[in-house]
């Protein structure tokens, strides 16, 4: 009888103890609570983790234009505490809203950031001399660029991060504008051959005209696009080599019999220069050999208006 009544006694008391156990429900969290933006009431710890973790892994989209691509939040380096956030909806109330710690590594996104700079920018494109019409220097059309706002977008890629939000980011650019456009060009040279005329143009606008002497026949100032190459005050003459109308000559040094004036502008154009003269006799003609002459006073007056780079295109007309 005693065994019997201890062992009762042992029943009662191991029932007494399992039955609230087995009747406890498992810890639910409140009602409208949302873990960075994430709906979690209701839930509890394992789905609840599960559906953080998903929503955190989606991937974050971008736009420029008409391209559409998308990043992995991990290949940018972010890490989300999601474990710490679903204890702590756990303990919020209804209607919480749970921040999710997201730590991102700011050094990855920039790295990211400058791929995109350098896939996306573009270099703006500057105008240059293409040729002459309408006796006027003609431009190719200068173009903007393109570069990315690399401090806004690494900022805009963290804030999304950050927030757990996954709205599409624009690529945030801004326009570069071209350095040299027609307008601010400066000065380009146009000799018209055929009538001994200069023209100095600042861009598109003719600034003012000279009288100038051209090659002979046998000796013609070559047509094209040029350049001045090199200037120089009082220079030396010296004999081409090469020139069978040079042979025998000696250089000259500066000075009131020198052939080439007071200013030298070189151009591109093999052997062929803008220079003064001191036979005024000569301009209006096809007198020199192949060079354009100037008057002094007009020679000198170019020469402060023009650089090494000036363009000088020289037409047929």
């Amino acid at each position: 009888m005693k065994r019997l009544l201890a062992a009762t006694f042992l029943l009662l008391v191991t029932l007494g103890v399992a039955a609230p156990d087995a009747a406890r429900k498992p810890v639910v969290i409140a009602p409208g609570v949302t873990v960075g933006g994430i709906r979690v009431g209701g839930l509890t710890s394992e789905p609840a983790r599960t559906r953080v973790e998903k929503a955190f892994a989606r991937p974050l989209r971008l736009r420029f234009g008409q391209k559409r691509w998308r990043i992995s939040p991990r290949y940018l380096g972010a890490n989300a505490a999601i474990d710490r956030a679903v204890s702590r909806a756990l303990e919020a109330g209804p209607r919480a809203r749970v921040s999710l710690g997201v730590s991102a590594t700011r050094p990855r996104i920039r790295r990211y950031v400058q791929r995109l700079d350098r896939l996306f920018s573009r270099e703006p494109i500057s105008s240059a001399v293409v040729g002459v019409s309408g006796g006027r220097p003609a431009f190719s059309a200068a173009k903007a660029g393109v570069a990315v706002r690399r401090d806004e977008m690494t900022n805009a890629l963290a804030y999304m991060l950050r927030t757990n939000r996954r709205d599409v980011v624009p690529l945030l650019t801004e326009s570069v504008p071209p350095e040299v456009t027609p307008e601010n060009f400066g000065p380009v040279i146009i000799v018209f051959r055929d009538s001994k005329r200069l023209t100095l143009f600042d861009g598109p606008r003719a600034v003012r005209s000279f009288p100038i002497a051209t090659g002979q026949a046998q000796y013609p100032t070559p047509l094209g696009i040029y350049s001045v190459a090199t200037k120089q005050r009082d220079p030396w003459w010296i004999p081409p080599p090469d020139s069978d109308w040079a042979q025998g000559k000696e250089p000259i040094p500066p000075g009131p019999g020198n052939p080439l004036g007071t200013r030298w502008m070189g151009t591109t154009a093999p052997l062929v220069g803008i220079h003064g003269t001191p036979d005024a006799a000569s301009i209006g003609y096809s007198a020199s050999h192949g060079c354009i002459r100037m008057r002094v006073p007009d020679a000198e007056a170019l020469f402060n208006e023009v650089e090494v780079g000036t363009p000088v295109l020289i037409v047929a007309a």
